[in-house]
């Protein structure tokens, strides 16, 4: 009879385990991942608000994803946007190869390509290509503001990189369709940590000051339909892994394969409802609330024989700054589990674990390959 399994997990303080149950994937229900409708969110009446963010404390105290519909992202700049990706990644390689991300970028910015990353060292390689991109203040939906009058203190912390947008230009409106669906999630997140502090029993504002110049990072993924030889080997499209920032933002195409790993230990799919978003909790979210909120375990497996898009937009703090746990959820009897930390070291502490161990892993695969010397007998 199989046997629960211990999943090993990356983490910035090292690694943690889950328990994963010995069951086969099944979706999700209605409770377990819920739809959330925004529209009151736009309400000028508090009381509509508050709904919302009720509703977003229970799944986040759940399973901590959940699907929002009524957004006020427009369908039309999320097609045109998909569109851009496929154009982008069905290019031939010496192409994407101009923006290189471990060649050119300092910050995690641009093109990696199939197999160059590992987010799970309980599981394969990522079958997976992706474009990233950081935030930039002229860039800004909200607020566009020349990078010279952004304050030193968080100047310094913005990740943003020219290059992959020079390296892309021979695409017609590239950069144009990208940004109007990044900005689109920017201004909805900027709204959205509204909601999550009122669910808090925070002020609504609570945060407004510290997402000026936040981490937005867009990411747009390509799984390719896995070979013969990958479905054999269980190979992933992208490992078991939680995110870093205050919450994400995901649209999915219809394809599918996105898998959470549920409080019991069951992994569930979260298959695409159309016209919505997925959102999930991050692990700085996690440690502002003192481990309220769930960054839940997820994965995804393309299982069709389809090209899979999926357009994940991470949003958390200004990177400068440092935060404990908040106020409303500590107690005398539940004190603060966590130290104060700038959300721009908790995320880079993990992007330099895991560039250093995929690197780690890659030398270990040459040491144990056969050897082409001719040696002398």
């Amino acid at each position: 009879m199989a046997e629960v399994t211990k999943l090993e997990l990356r983490t910035a303080l090292g690694p943690v385990y889950r328990d994963v149950l010995p069951h086969p994937p099944r979706d999700c229900t209605a409770d377990e991942v819920p739809v959330i409708d925004l529209a009151p969110m736009f309400s000028k009446e508090l009381s509509d608000r508050k709904r919302v963010a009720a509703s977003i404390k229970s799944a986040a105290t759940n399973n901590g994803f959940f699907y929002i519909k009524n957004h006020g992202i427009p369908e039309e700049t999320i097609a045109r946007c998909k569109k851009q990706v496929l154009n982008f990644m069905r290019q031939p390689q010496e192409k994407k190869d101009l923006i290189a991300s471990r060649t050119y970028s300092k910050y995690y910015n641009g093109y990696l390509g199939n197999r160059q990353s590992r987010i799970s060292r309980n599981e394969s390689v990522d079958i997976r290509e992706s474009f990233s991109f950081r935030y930039t203040s002229e860039l800004d939906p909200d607020h566009p503001t020349d990078i010279s009058e952004v304050p030193e203190e968080v100047r310094r912390w913005i990740r943003g990189e020219e290059f992959v947008w020079k390296g892309t230009a021979h695409l017609p409106d590239f950069k144009k369709d990208c940004l109007a669906y990044w900005g689109g999630c920017l201004t909805l997140a900027r709204r959205l940590v509204r909601m999550f502090a009122l669910s808090l029993d925070l002020e609504e504002d609570y945060w407004d000051d510290k997402v000026t110049y936040p981490g937005a990072d867009g990411v747009f993924n390509y799984y390719p339909p896995r070979s013969a030889e990958e479905v054999q080997s269980n190979f992933v499209s992208l490992g078991s892994h939680t995110d870093l920032q205050l919450f994400t933002l995901l649209w999915q195409d219809s394809v599918g394969g996105l898998q959470i790993l549920s409080k019991e230990g069951q992994w569930i799919r979260a298959p695409p409802i159309e016209g919505t978003l997925v959102v999930n909790i991050g692990d700085f979210m996690m440690r502002l609330c003192n481990d309220i909120y769930k960054s839940t375990v997820h994965r995804v497996t393309n299982e069709s024989n389809l090209e899979r898009v999926s357009m994940p937009f991470f949003f958390g703090l200004n990177f400068n700054c440092v935060e404990g746990v908040v106020p409303s959820c500590t107690s005398e009897s539940n004190p603060a589990k966590y130290q104060p930390i700038s959300c721009g070291d908790w995320c880079q502490m993990r992007f330099k674990m895991e560039r250093e161990d995929f690197f780690k892993s890659e030398e270990a695969k040459k040491t144990l390959a056969p050897s082409a010397t001719v040696v002398a007998m």
